[in-house]
């Protein structure tokens, strides 16, 4: 497995790459160690072409989910294209299989603690293909996560429902890292089996980890079009977590590419040492029950 890294940081953050595969395997901010987790080569999955490895960190994939297609190996099959003191720029050409090339580029604030990653797919394929931009962020145990809930009515009668969530096969609603909330849904995310994973529909374009004070919030754009159509019944928003890590994940709609099109997704990393930094006020609501579950 690869392990050259190259890294750019601020004042307040440390953000490590790998030299050769899509893949920020390292974000350390305000002194404290990297929040992001490290995988062994034993998390991997065999495929037609060899083995995928996750490696850990944040990966770019794109939904929906099957077997062969989404495990097409990455190792060594990127290549930096932009390096200053705060931006990297990588690009991956288009593996034989799914025609897709992916690339992105990071850019930390030298002034902020803040991240922006713009991720980039493209079609080189022959024919139009439906895909959605899938940013995958994997975070080390022993936090809380936070998953804000829709808070207003679907219509002006407040007759329709407003929230829904989606669970996978392998998850149990009866799962005790999973704690419901009617504004929010939190996870204490500990080393359990089996995984637990869930989706919604998330408004508000944000979730958050809380990992040994620290703030981990990835921001992202929510488009609330009735034409717009996400994966996964409808989510843009998701979480898995098992005995390794646990995974924050936001989707982009589905979208039909002809060949030579490209599509964006793009996150915004906001890390900071307070709840009181959740948007919107949002620290006031669920403090007491993350501190609570974070012991």
């Amino acid at each position: 497995m690869p392990n050259e890294t190259i890294a750019i940081q601020s004042d307040t953050i440390r953000l490590e790459c790998l030299a050769d595969t899509l893949r920020i395997v390292r974000l350390e901010a305000f002194g404290q160690p990297s929040v992001l987790a490290t995988l062994d080569e034993q998390a991997s999955v065999e495929t037609p072409w060899g083995r995928f490895f996750f490696i850990g960190g944040h990966r770019l994939w794109h939904a929906p989910e099957a077997l062969p297609r989404t495990y097409v190996p990455d190792q060594g099959a990127a290549r930096l294209v932009e390096q200053t003191p705060h931006t990297l720029a990588y690009e991956q050409p288009a593996d034989p299989f799914t025609h897709v090339a992916k690339a992105w580029r990071i850019a930390l604030d030298p002034d902020a603690p803040r991240v922006v990653i713009q991720h980039t797919l493209r079609n080189e394929g022959a024919w139009s293909i439906t895909l959605a931009p899938w940013a995958i962020t994997m975070l080390r145990l022993g936090g809380v996560a936070i998953l804000p809930q829709p808070l207003t009515p679907s219509d002006e009668a407040a007759l329709l429902p407003n929230r829904h969530l989606a669970l996978w096969p392998y998850a149990s609603i009866n799962d005790a890292r999973l704690h419901l909330g009617d504004d929010a849904v939190l996870v204490k995310a500990e080393p359990a089996l089996p995984p637990l994973k869930l989706g919604y529909a998330n408004p508000h374009g944000w979730l958050a980890y809380w990992w040994r004070g620290l703030l981990f919030i990835k921001h992202f754009e929510v488009d609330g079009s009735p034409t717009v159509a996400y994966p996964d019944l409808g989510c843009n928003a998701e979480l898995y977590c098992n005995d390794a890590i646990v995974e924050l994940e936001s989707l982009a709609p589905l979208t039909r590419l002809a060949p030579g099109e490209s599509v964006q997704h793009t996150e915004t990393w906001v890390l900071a040492q307070s709840l009181d930094a959740l948007p919107d006020g949002w620290g006031a609501r669920v403090a007491e029950r993350v501190r609570s579950l974070a012991g």
